[in-house]
């Protein structure tokens, strides 16, 4: 295999010092108190999948976060979608096109 993103970014940000979050390798320790959110969110029973679009309370607290930083409002339900990560994220803005441009 050739040279990928990865390999790009991860040598990008070894040069300039930067964090490598190219590849979800941070070098530093997660915050404890993250760790026991999760813990207790999973104990919780919030260990499924969640809709396609993301869950309903993150898209709708994202969308306040916006308006108060922004000032621009936003339907929760219908023009915020989470994703999974930065691979995801323009793989599903591209489907959106072109499945809208296909009806």
């Amino acid at each position: 295999m050739g040279t990928t993103i990865f390999t790009v970014m991860s040598a990008l940000a070894a040069q300039k010092g930067a964090v490598n979050l190219g590849q979800g390798f941070p070098d530093f320790d997660c915050d404890p108190r993250i760790v026991d959110a999760v813990a207790s969110a999973m104990r919780d029973g919030h260990n499924q999948y969640p809709p396609m679009a993301g869950s309903a309370p993150l898209r709708q607290a994202i969308a306040r976060k916006i308006d108060a930083i922004y000032g621009r409002s936003y339907d929760a339900d219908r023009e915020i979608t989470v994703t999974a990560g930065a691979t995801q994220a323009p793989l599903t803005a591209v489907l959106c096109v072109c499945i809208r441009a296909t009806k």
